[in-house]
């Protein structure tokens, strides 16, 4: 069955940094685009980025513009997000989610599927 796993959430102090990192088991990534996703307390599930199989980023949170990277390793069948300059707005549960091929200039979270389990993520001093 493919699933992705999230893993490297945890509890970080503002200004720091955290990784994530989404791998897939039993199907190979590279015929797909992965976004990643957050949800707030008490708000709903929005996407942050999304990369495309050819490696073609989309930005759908302008507030992590210049702090937030996501990237692929196809030889690790994983995708990363690496989140600097932590925020406690930035406080959420993190998905990540496959998607064949390309990402959309809008992200239909029902064209994504399998979803990871989340990853907590809390930034508080």
């Amino acid at each position: 069955q493919f699933q992705l796993v999230e893993s490297g959430g945890g509890l970080v102090q503002p200004g720091g940094s955290l990784r994530l990192s989404c791998t897939a088991s039993d199907t190979s990534l590279d015929r797909y685009a992965i976004g990643w996703f957050r949800q707030a307390p008490e708000k709903e599930r929005r996407a942050v980025l999304c990369i495309s199989s050819t490696g073609g980023i989309s930005n759908y949170d302008d507030s992590v513009n210049g702090r937030f990277t996501i990237s692929r390793d196809n030889a690790k069948n994983t995708v990363y997000l690496q989140m600097n300059e932590l925020k406690p707005d930035d406080t959420a549960i993190y998905y990540c989610a496959a998607k064949l091929f390309y990402c959309d200039g809008t992200p239909y979270q029902t064209d994504f599927g399998p979803w990871g389990q989340g990853a907590q993520v809390t930034v508080s001093s």
